[in-house]
């Protein structure tokens, strides 16, 4: 097998101890739009955490423009009359503000536009240094899960318009989720997988992506009644399927159902597949060795796989960069 995706290097100074973690959509893109399950989980190979640069003498300080940019929102939020403010009620902002005009930045190896939850950490950073009276990231009720989830669809609806608050709140938890619906969650433990021959695994791309262009292209296409069916009738099903199979460690079954949702995305979201990867991805489902699938929106980033045999799918993908994921309690 040959390529590993690339740990980011970072010229971070004076790195802290507590660390937020990116996070992995293992199922449930697209369709947990139109009510279908989903699995997320932190993903540790990717992190970040807030910090300050040196002072040296003679060097002006510099503001981050994004941190800057994300006190006024907060700031601006904080006096909108939203519903949901009061959940933000014990927020510092004006700490907040103090310590971005004293250089804070958010030191990062998370790679932005792949779908791993960059802004998501960075929320989760700033509401656990900030919130006065935040909610413990130990034992949580389902309640507190529910307000937390809606504490940071607004922290981090600045960075993508709307947000549902997932991605901030596993990096927050740095525990699994399992997605019932989006005012269901639960916190679960991944089975532990221990085979070594294959599994799931992460394919680089390569490229960076948007995520809003792909969804609303998404939201679009449901609008045809067709589509709308396919997705409701067979993509929701299979991705159900992925899910209890994944948990129960029914490989065979898991297997069958990766298959038949890398089959379904071929056929019906082409668009968010990268051009590059649309004939390697027809390979794996002609020759079985392994099948794709988008992690998260498509059009870039990263896409999971999953293989019987990595020494021969590695074969076929010597081209790209993977790297097998593990699961353990």
């Amino acid at each position: 097998m040959t390529g590993l995706v690339p740990v980011v290097e970072s010229f971070c100074l004076m790195p802290e101890i507590k660390k937020f973690y990116s996070k992995i959509l293992l199922f449930g893109e697209y369709s947990i739009i139109r009510d279908s399950m989903g699995l997320a989980i932190p993903y540790p190979l990717f992190d970040g955490y807030l910090t300050f640069p040196y002072e040296k003498p003679g060097v002006s300080m510099v503001i981050d423009s994004e941190m800057r940019a994300f006190v006024l929102y907060l700031k601006d939020l904080l006096n909108s009359g939203e519903q949901d403010i009061s959940l933000l009620g014990d927020f510092d902002i004006d700490s907040f503000d103090f310590d971005v005009s004293r250089g804070l930045y958010f030191c990062s190896t998370i790679p932005q536009g792949y779908g791993v939850g960059s802004s998501g950490a960075l929320c989760a950073a700033v509401y656990d240094r900030y919130s006065k009276n935040k909610f413990s990231n130990g034992n949580i009720s389902a309640i507190e899960l529910s307000k937390l989830k809606r504490i940071f669809s607004l922290l981090e609806s600045h960075f993508h318009g709307a947000s549902s608050g997932i991605d901030p709140l596993i990096s927050y938890l740095k525990r699994p989720i399992l997605i019932k619906s989006m005012d269901d969650l639960q916190l679960i433990d991944l089975p532990d997988y221990t085979e070594e021959k294959g599994g799931i695994f992460l394919l680089n791309t390569g490229r960076a992506r948007r995520t809003e262009p792909l969804v609303n292209l998404f939201l679009e296409k449901c609008n045809v009644e067709s589509f709308s069916g396919l997705c409701q009738n067979v993509l929701l099903p299979i991705t159900n399927g992925c899910i209890k199979s994944f948990l129960d460690m029914d490989q065979n079954s898991m297997y069958e159902f990766f298959r038949e949702l890398s089959d379904f995305q071929y056929r019906h979201f082409s668009p968010m597949i990268p051009k590059l990867y649309r004939q390697i991805w027809r390979e794996g489902l002609k020759s079985e060795l392994f099948y794709l699938k988008l992690c998260g929106a498509g059009g870039g980033g990263f896409l999971l796989g999953i293989t019987a045999d990595f020494l021969k799918a590695g074969k076929k993908l010597i081209k790209s960069e993977i790297r097998p994921l593990s699961f353990q309690r």
